[in-house]
């Protein structure tokens, strides 16, 4: 067993942080948080001012899709040859040599959720990986849900191949056309007149989609597009995420998705709103999630905020009158939940991942910095 001393253990669970206590764990399981010295266990750390942080997880990115110091031509986030694409896997186009995951590591953020762009409808699967793993077999965790998009992203890819939207009714034409084939060919199957393997797989990809199997991450940022998938949602009866939200800009529709128990991947914050969808989108929106409270996490959408800052981001959340535990719940328990992940990570409790990191101070400080990341109870980053 291992063990590290801190000040400050902050456990990912809003109103639980630990003071003056030792985390231990036993190969890559935490045993236990105690205040008491941990006998036969290697004291890693004895500093009493450290600071420990549950591992960061970023819910949606295109991490090692969209490569650092690599051409645009080279970005590998979206598959241009059709529009409804639910078969494609963003695992495959994953490459672990992008030295955005060394400093993603270096920054605490250990778990990534790398889904396709949302150039297309229906732009494949989502998967959770591993930054610090070697190789993809090694990256590879678990995938989840399938991406969509509705709004500007989808209709201005009219000159890639395959049948394109140009009008926001036409992308929801396209989207409705397949979901309605998708119904319409479980019906058959149903009453035996065809069987799953006479479909195309695209076809078949969508059936765990309108049985309500399968979770759609739905990128949409203005208010309009997100009541259009309210709509889209109750009459196909799916099951979804709203994935950015960015212009929203009142209480309403914040309330609205509360209502009707809807999580939101929101961000990312610290970008330019470089698009007519984004008209709207400032940080002063941050107030009407703090003020309502709908179930969230947060997202940097990397390369878009780099994947390192996305802590960072939480000083909106603060300034809007969250306290630190709570923010931090936000990129650590919150999001693991929205990943089906919360078994494993997300807090540092008795039983689940030792995936941490050590602050030599308060991360919410400037001046602070990791001195060592713990991913599954290896040291993965020493300063």
């Amino acid at each position: 067993m291992k063990a590290i001393r801190a000040k400050v253990i902050y456990t990912g669970i809003p109103g639980k942080i630990i003071k003056n206590a030792y985390i231990v764990w036993e190969n890559d399981i935490i045993k236990e948080i105690t205040k008491d010295i941990p006998k036969d266990a290697e004291i890693v750390d004895e500093n009493p001012e450290n600071v420990i942080t549950p591992a960061f997880v970023d819910p949606h990115c295109h991490i090692g899709m969209r490569r650092a110091g690599e051409p645009t031509e080279e970005d590998e986030a979206n598959e241009e040859y059709d529009s409804i694409l639910p078969h494609v896997d963003a695992l495959y186009s994953i490459y672990m040599d992008d030295k955005s995951f060394k400093e993603s590591i270096e920054w605490g953020v250990l778990y990534s959720c790398v889904l396709p762009g949302s150039g297309n409808i229906i732009g494949g699967k989502g998967v959770v990986i591993r930054n610090y793993a070697k190789n993809l077999e090694e990256a590879y965790i678990k995938h989840a849900g399938v991406k969509a998009a509705l709004g500007f992203n989808p209709r201005r890819t009219t000159n890639w191949k395959g049948l394109r939207p140009y009008t926001r009714m036409g992308g929801i034409g396209i989207f409705r056309k397949w979901l309605i084939k998708a119904k319409d060919a479980l019906k058959l199957i149903e009453q035996g007149k065809k069987v799953e393997e006479e479909f195309d797989p695209e076809l078949r990809m969508l059936f765990p989609i309108v049985k309500g199997e399968e979770i759609l991450r739905v990128h949409v940022h203005k208010e309009d597009d997100i009541m259009c998938l309210l709509m889209l949602r109750r009459e196909f009866n799916l099951r979804i995420t709203v994935e950015h939200a960015c212009d929203v800009h009142s209480k309403e529709v914040f309330q609205r998705l509360k209502r009707e128990n809807v999580p939101i991947v929101y961000g990312p914050i610290d970008s330019f709103p470089y698009k007519t969808e984004l008209k709207h989108e400032s940080w002063r929106n941050v107030k009407y999630l703090v003020e309502v409270k709908p179930f969230f996490g947060l997202m940097t959408d990397h390369p878009v905020v780099l994947q390192r800052n996305l802590y960072l981001q939480l000083r909106f959340f603060i300034k809007y009158g969250m306290s630190k535990d709570e923010a931090l719940s936000i990129i650590t328990l919150n999001n693991a939940k929205i990943l089906g992940m919360n078994d494993k990570l997300g807090s540092l409790e008795q039983g689940k991942w030792a995936s941490f990191t050590v602050w030599n101070n308060d991360p919410f400080l400037l001046s602070s910095t990791p001195k060592l990341v713990v991913a599954e109870g290896k040291v993965v980053y020493k300063e």
